[in-house]
C-alpha cells in the first residue's frame, strides 16, 4: 500500500535521509542508495514494513506500508509522521532560531530542519545503550547483532526488534557473549529490558519527568543519555542535551552548564538547535 505525508515546507530532508543512513541497523533496516529507507515498525496487530521516499518536488513522502493488517495502517502513518517530523510548521522555528546570531547561519543553510524521533521508545534505549562510548559502526554491529539473535522475522529478511520480555528473559552471560558487548553493558540493557516488561514506560505519551526519572534509575543511563531519549523518543521540540560533547564542541565551549546557558536563549526551539548544531559538525 501506498500512502503519501504530506508536510509543510520548507523541508531541508537530506540532513535527516543521512542520520536514517548513518544509525541504519542491518536487520531491522535497510538504506538504498536512491534514498529509500526501509524499516520494520510496529502495528496495532505486529509488524509492519514500511519503506519512506521524500518526493520534495511534490511536497510530500511516500510511504509503501506491509501492515500486519490492513486496519493498522492509520496507526503506522501516525507513528511515521512523529518519527519524521512531518507535522511541525518549520517557518516559526526558523524566524525564531534565526534571531541568533550562532544559529542564523546554520538554518540559512538547511531551512525546515527536522528532528529525528523514533518509531519505539524500548528500541531506541536499547539502541542508544549500546552506542554509549563505542563508535557509530560498532553500535550498528551490536544492534544487528541483536535483531539477528533475538528479532522476531517479518518480510523480506527483516526482523522485528525483540520485546523487552524476551531480552530480559535471557541469561546475562549468554547475551553478553552473543553481542559481544561488556558485562556492564550487557547488565544495562537488560536492567532496562526488565524494567520495560515491568511498566517502565517509554512511549512517546509519557510524562517527561516520569521519564527522565525512570531511567535514571537504571544502572549505567546517566544524564546524557536520559537527555537524548528524551529528545529522540518524547519529540519535546525544547528538549535539549547539554553535556553532548558534539554539541560542546560546535558551541566551543568545555561543560555542559555553558552549553545550557547559551541554550536558553534559543527556547522553546532547543530541539531544533540541536539538530542544526549537531547536522553542522556530524552530517
Amino acid at each position: 500500500m501506498r500512502v503519501r505525508l504530506p508536510y509543510r515546507g520548507p523541508f531541508t530532508h537530506a540532513p535527516l535521509w543521512g542520520a536514517l543512513r548513518a544509525h541504519t541497523v542491518s536487520g531491522l533496516e535497510r538504506h538504498d542508495p536512491d534514498g529509500t529507507h526501509t524499516r520494520v515498525v510496529e502495528g496495532p496487530h505486529g509488524p509492519a514494513l514500511v519503506s519512506v521516499l521524500v518526493r520534495p518536488a511534490d511536497g510530500y513522502v511516500e510511504a509503501r506500508v506491509t501492515p500486519a493488517h490492513h486496519d493498522d495502517v492509520e496507526a503506522l502513518t501516525a507513528t511515521v509522521r512523529r518519527w519524521l517530523d512531518l507535522d511541525v510548521d518549520p517557518l516559526p522555528i526558523d524566524a525564531a532560531l534565526s534571531r541568533h546570531p550562532q544559529l542564523a547561519p546554520l538554518v540559512a543553510q538547511r531551512p525546515g530542519l527536522r528532528r529525528l524521533g523514533s518509531v519505539d521508545g524500548f528500541e531506541t534505549a536499547v539502541l542508544t545503550v549500546l552506542g554509549q562510548q563505542v563508535s557509530l559502526a560498532a553500535a550498528r554491529t551490536f544492534g544487528s547483532r541483536l535483531v539477528a539473535a533475538y528479532g522476531l522475522p517479518v518480510h523480506d529478511g527483516f526482523f522485528a526488534f525483540p520485546e523487552p520480555e524476551t531480552l530480559a528473559a535471557l541469561a546475562p552471560e549468554q547475551f553478553r557473549s552473543t553481542l559481544g558487548l561488556t558485562g556492564a553493558r550487557a547488565r544495562t540493557v537488560l536492567a532496562l529490558a526488565e524494567a520495560a516488561s515491568n511498566g517502565l514506560r517509554l512511549g512517546a505519551d509519557t510524562d517527561p519527568a516520569e521519564f527522565r526519572a525512570g531511567l535514571l534509575a537504571l544502572p549505567g543511563i546517566g544524564p546524557w543519555t536520559a537527555d537524548y531519549l528524551t529528545v529522540r523518543v518524547l519529540g519535546d521540540p525544547d528538549a535539549f542535551t547539554p553535556d553532548d560533547l558534539v554539541l560542546k564542541r560546535a558551541l566551543g565551549v568545555k561543560t555542559g552548564r555553558q552549553a545550557a546557558e547559551l541554550a536558553e536563549a534559543w527556547r522553546p526551539w532547543r530541539a531544533y538547535a540541536l539538530f542544526h548544531l549537531w547536522t553542522a559538525e556530524a552530517y
